[in-house]
């Protein structure tokens, strides 16, 4: 087996809420959305820079609350670009992990948590040098 690609399921409840937190303000775009038919519920998939994410309002896919941890670079500019966006839901910090890496913590309307984590420098010049 090669895996190709993950890409988790998140459970939303609200469409507009949903677009108001990972397109307008996690800057996401959407890639499609499906409807078995007109008024019944969205599948969705969103993605930004790498990272691929299908919303639902369907039940039974997916638990509110979910969590999703994410490894990426660059985190300090993209936690600065969402903190200048002042979202008024959210207002996400720039906290040092136990495990070595920057982390910001985001919450959705739907309670589920996206964790981006970057590696600290030190650590990833320590792995190299060794």
């Amino acid at each position: 087996m090669n895996v190709e690609k993950t890409i988790p399921i998140l459970r939303i409840f609200d469409y507009d809420k949903a677009v108001e937190f990972y397109i307008d303000w996690l800057g996401f775009e959407i890639v499609w959305e499906h409807h078995f038919e007109e008024n019944t519920p969205v599948y969705m998939e969103v993605a930004k820079d790498g990272l691929t994410l299908h919303l639902s309002e369907h039940h039974g896919d997916g638990t509110p609350g979910s969590r999703v941890f994410v490894w990426c670079k660059n985190l300090k500019e993209y936690h600065q670009q969402l903190i200048d966006k002042k979202y008024k839901y959210n207002k996400p910090g720039f906290d040092e992990t136990f495990y070595g890496s920057w982390c910001v913590e985001v919450i959705d309307p739907f309670a589920n948590k996206i964790l981006f984590n970057e590696k600290k420098a030190e650590n990833i010049s320590k792995r190299t040098s060794e």
